[in-house]
């Protein structure tokens, strides 16, 4: 299983994560990503096949304080940030002018 977190733009958003099967994941996040936007994944998938992926995860929650680990970040109402995010949504490819000096170090090390 893979923890994912889910960001909301909504003010009252929780910043849940949940978990979702290797499988899924794998949907979800192809190619190595690590970050997707939900629209993108519909444009993606079709509607349906997303409604199938991503139902099973929200009867998975894990807490924060319990995750071993966050594998995936998925992002609703992402239009303000999508200009921010890296063409490839993997985190270590962000742009480095969005990230410290020791987040630019880790990155690098694992491009």
């Amino acid at each position: 299983m893979k923890n994912i977190q889910v960001i909301d733009g909504a003010p009252n958003a929780t910043f849940s994560i949940f978990q979702a099967t290797e499988d899924e994941f794998a949907v979800i996040f192809p190619d190595g990503r690590d970050i997707e936007i939900v629209t993108e994944l519909v444009e993606r998938i079709g509607e349906l096949a997303a409604a199938r992926v991503l139902q099973p995860l929200w009867q998975r929650p894990v807490l924060k304080r319990e995750a071993m680990g966050i594998h995936g970040t998925l992002l609703y109402d992402a239009d303000a940030r999508r200009e921010f995010l890296p063409d490839s949504r993997r985190e270590v490819d962000w742009d480095e002018r969005f990230i410290n000096e020791a987040q630019r170090r880790l990155f690098r090390a694992h491009r």
